[in-house]
């Protein structure tokens, strides 16, 4: 029989071939494809374009990437392909190391993903605290809206688009006065069709029906507005050779900074987007098996020219609601993507990039959790300056370095919080406070008689950030006795730090000729104790 971890392994396309597969489910997921398709069309065109690439590398992302994601993933209805999530972090990159240093990013990344996930550390990456999820989200969608805005506009700029945010507005207010009013009018009309279908008839594609309305009313109107096929020429037909990038060591070494943001931010979004799946339909995805895939699935992207791959929560849900039976409806999905480009590939020159920069708007805004960035913002103190913290190194310095000091923060947070959750009881010293300070230990009055015995117990977590606390507490309790019994029995788990200072009290203690029992200890807490040097006498509890 498979081992449990090997299971754990299995794409869920196997999982669901096992079950049986009938037409009834072919019919399906190749509605739900469809479906999938047309809303995908306009957004990965959309946001390769705004990351600074021709609009058919996120068309090979989610043709080859949505495939690979769909066929080998741990989730049932994951979606793969180009994310808004990687427009901020693609666009340095090619302004920095161009198209082929962006593609060997996105390969070394696949690779990254693929050794974490064969390392199981799928589980570790869904760690990450809301607050920093809430922030690096809430800067991203802040740095695409500023992307969007020379299109939104139609304004003219001099020379290249300044990176940084500060600069890019400050380059931007200069050039307002070139906007058009025409670019306005495409933009404005995007937004109200997707706003209003999305409210007036949800499971309609908004996405498709306002970029070709908006396409339409250009076309015929002869408005001045800037396309696909004036800034970047026709999309090819079919899919690219696919060849390695071509970098010596020293190029690939620079580029390895790179390629860890893209594993990091496809990794968490990836298994965000597997979570939202298993809470529309109750079943559970399988990590590991996920990050696997997603990085199998970005290597595919990088060797045919595609740009970074992620599992994508606006795809995935609506993968979800027309009733997708599993995978095949997320790799029939990359089949009707890959017709539009043999097929009606010269079609997309004709829109708008105004059209395109309203939906890319309408998705930022939507990113953006503002009713959870404001209630963060209203609890507690601690968790709105990670959340402050995450958001603002995201939009003025980089994506990394918000999450990883966000991160950071949350721990220390946590940290702080844990170690005054350890609480102290002494007995058996009456008419004295056995407990040193109030938010370190709880006492209660002694309740023997024998002066010459003293009873602590000892409840929470014993780690290192309590254990300071904890050594102050003991040091403070009785009166010189001749014996202590230390109870150990609401002490869930301790580490090596609570265990050399356990260690550390019964060398003082008994060097003064006092006696020390440890009692009520579980097999890991006796365990780490043992390794210590500290006996425990009684039997565990």
């Amino acid at each position: 029989m498979p081992s449990r971890t090997s299971h754990l392994l299995t794409p869920k396309l196997v999982t669901v071939l096992r079950e049986g597969y009938t037409r009834a489910h072919l019919a399906a997921d190749a509605l739900s494809a469809l479906t999938v398709s047309i809303v995908a069309l306009p957004l990965s065109m959309a946001i390769a374009i705004a990351s600074g690439v021709e609009p058919q590398r996120g068309l090979y992302a989610a043709i080859i990437g949505g495939f690979l994601v769909s066929a080998l993933g741990g989730s049932r209805h994951q979606i793969g392909g180009p994310a808004g999530a990687f427009i901020v972090l693609v666009s340095t990159t090619v302004m920095t190391y161009g198209v082929s240093g962006l593609l060997t990013a996105t390969l070394l990344a696949g690779i990254m993903m693929l050794l974490a996930g064969y390392a199981r550390l799928g589980t570790y990456i869904r760690y990450i605290p809301f607050p920093v999820t809430v922030g690096f989200t809430g800067g991203i969608a802040t740095i695409i809206f500023a992307s969007q805005l020379r299109d939104l506009f139609g304004l003219k700029l001099p020379g290249a688009e300044p990176g940084p945010l500060l600069d890019k507005l400050g380059a931007l207010a200069a050039a307002a006065p070139t906007f058009s009013t025409s670019a306005v009018v495409v933009s404005a009309l995007t937004i109200v069709l997707i706003a209003g279908f999305r409210a007036w008839r949800p499971r309609w594609p908004n996405l498709l029906i306002a970029v070709v309305t908006a396409s339409l009313l250009a076309a015929v109107l002869g408005l001045d507005v800037e396309t696909i096929g004036t800034r970047f020429g026709s999309i090819p037909r079919g899919l690219m050779v696919p060849a390695l990038p071509t970098h010596d060591w020293h190029e690939v070494t620079a580029m390895l900074p790179t390629a860890v943001s893209f594993a990091l931010l496809g990794s968490i979004e990836s298994l965000l987007s597997a979570v939202v799946a298993d809470s529309m339909t109750g079943r559970r995805h399988r990590s590991n098996c996920e990050l696997i895939a997603q990085g199998f699935a970005n290597i595919g992207s990088a060797l045919f020219g595609g740009i970074c791959v992620t599992g994508t929560i606006a795809r995935t849900a609506t993968n979800v609601r027309s009733g997708a039976h599993g995978p095949i409806s997320g790799m029939l999905h990359s089949v009707f993507l890959l017709a539009f480009i043999l097929f009606a590939a010269p079609l997309a020159s004709y829109i708008p990039l105004a059209a395109l920069a309203g939906l890319l708007a309408t998705v930022a805004w939507n990113m953006a959790e503002k009713h959870a960035f404001a209630t963060l913002l209203r609890g507690s103190r601690a968790e709105a300056v990670v959340l402050l913290a995450t958001f603002g190194l995201t939009i003025f310095r980089n994506l990394t370095e918000g999450i990883v000091v966000g991160f950071a923060l949350s721990a220390l947070i946590f940290i702080h919080r844990m170690s005054h959750a350890v609480s102290i009881e002494g007995f058996g010293v009456a008419g004295q406070d056995d407990a040193a300070d109030e938010s370190e230990a709880n006492s209660t009055e002694g309740r023997t008689t024998d002066r010459s015995e003293v009873i602590v117990r000892i409840t929470g977590a014993f780690f290192f950030g309590a254990a300071a606390n904890v050594v102050s507490a003991l040091d403070r309790i009785g009166d010189r006795p001749r014996r202590y019994v230390l109870d150990f029995s609401a002490v869930p788990i301790i580490d090596a730090t609570g265990a050399v200072t356990i260690a550390g009290f019964v060398k003082r203690k008994t060097s003064r000729g006092a006696e020390v029992s440890i009692v009520g200890a579980s097999a890991q807490v006796r365990q780490e104790l043992l390794a210590h040097g500290v006996e425990v006498t009684a039997p565990v509890v």
